[in-house]
């Protein structure tokens, strides 16, 4: 090959060149690499403490957590226990009564006069009960007692929540002039002890002349200032849109209290009655006051009746005059046992009827 040849291939081949600014920086941007791989490890080993620190405070703090619960269920413990010791000792106190009147109701009469009481009976004499109910002296016949009782409280009671429902829907729903204060005069009514209604009372019937007569025990009674204010509270909770559209249905005054405000209130009624009822059931202070033997309540029954009537039950033990407190703890009991049965089927009727009547809106 010639040498011009040689020159002209020499020629075309191009050396590359390497900047010199760029070889100068090399070893800092190495240097720079380093740094920048040397600071995410350490954000990674940064990270791995964090994370360990982390789990470590969550086992510390669910430590404390269950400590904290167990000392909460411990002492949730120890005051259910208190509460629940208090309670039983106040149910005690309040069933001792009724639990020594059954038990006594059962005993014979020398059992019951021991100096030495007991919780239970030797002897169950159930027979205390038939004598009960067969007794008949100057006290009234047990049959003709409750036949009183029955006729004044299905009277007082009937007649005494149609006054009231009457006088609430008055108070309630209908405007004329004084309703304010003749509804506050009502209410101050209830500030007056009841021992002075019934010395007025009782010289207006011996005025009048009722004595020894149902009217005495229903009359005096029929208008209740409470019950009044319980059912026109309840009365006032319904909206006035309902006597609207009745208004507008033709429904007069007296139609739209029967079919739709009685409806609407009848959990109130309901307690209204049954309260009412039981008042008259255990009333014995008036009765025993205006009316004679014949005419008195069952209450007064009991408390007037049963002596030995000359030793005939107790082999003449004791005298004529003598009172038999074990068949007056049978009649207190069979004279307590509606009341009881009463309250317990409609109790929620009652308590529904007198919260619903103390709120508005």
């Amino acid at each position: 090959m010639s040498k011009k040849k040689k020159d002209a291939m020499t020629e075309d081949v191009v050396v590359p060149q390497v900047p010199e600014e760029i070889s100068e920086e090399s070893p800092a941007l190495l240097e720079e690499e380093v740094v920048t791989a040397d600071k995410s490890k350490l954000q990674q080993t940064v990270s791995h403490i964090s994370a360990d620190s982390a789990l470590l405070d969550r086992q510390a703090v669910g430590f404390d957590v269950e400590s904290e619960r167990k000392k909460q269920r411990v002492s949730n413990i120890i005051r259910n226990i208190f509460v629940y010791t208090f309670l039983t000792i106040c149910a005690v106190f309040a069933f001792m009564p009724f639990y020594w009147m059954i038990i006594s109701s059962l005993k014979t009469e020398m059992e019951y006069r021991e100096a030495v009481p007991t919780f239970f009976p030797r002897v169950f004499m159930w027979g205390n009960y038939k004598s009960v109910l067969m007794q008949t002296d100057s006290a009234g016949s047990f049959s003709r007692i409750l036949l009183n009782t029955l006729i004044v409280g299905l009277l007082s009671t009937g007649i005494g929540v149609v006054v009231t429902i009457v006088t609430a829907y008055a108070l309630a729903r209908m405007n004329f002039k004084g309703k304010n204060i003749l509804f506050g005069l009502m209410l101050a009514t209830m500030m007056i002890p009841g021992e002075m209604y019934t010395l007025t009372n009782y010289l207006t019937i011996s005025k009048w002349d009722w004595n020894d007569s149902y009217t005495v025990l229903i009359v005096p009674f029929l208008v209740s200032v409470y019950y009044t204010y319980l059912l026109r509270n309840n009365f006032m909770q319904i909206p006035n849109s309902l006597y609207q559209a009745a208004k507008v249905d033709g429904l007069s005054d007296m139609g739209y209290l029967v079919k739709v405000m009685v409806p609407l209130t009848a959990p109130t009624l309901v307690s209204i009655t049954l309260l009412k009822f039981i008042g008259t059931w255990n009333s014995y202070i008036w009765p025993r006051l205006v009316n004679t033997a014949d005419w008195q309540m069952i209450t007064n029954w009991v408390t007037n009746g049963f002596t030995d009537r000359g030793g005939m039950l107790y082999e003449g033990l004791y005298s004529s005059s003598e009172p038999l407190t074990t068949l007056k703890m049978a009649a207190v009991c069979m004279v307590s046992l509606p009341l009881f049965v009463l309250f317990i089927f409609c109790r929620k009727y009652i308590m529904h009827g007198v919260s619903k009547s103390g709120t508005k809106g």
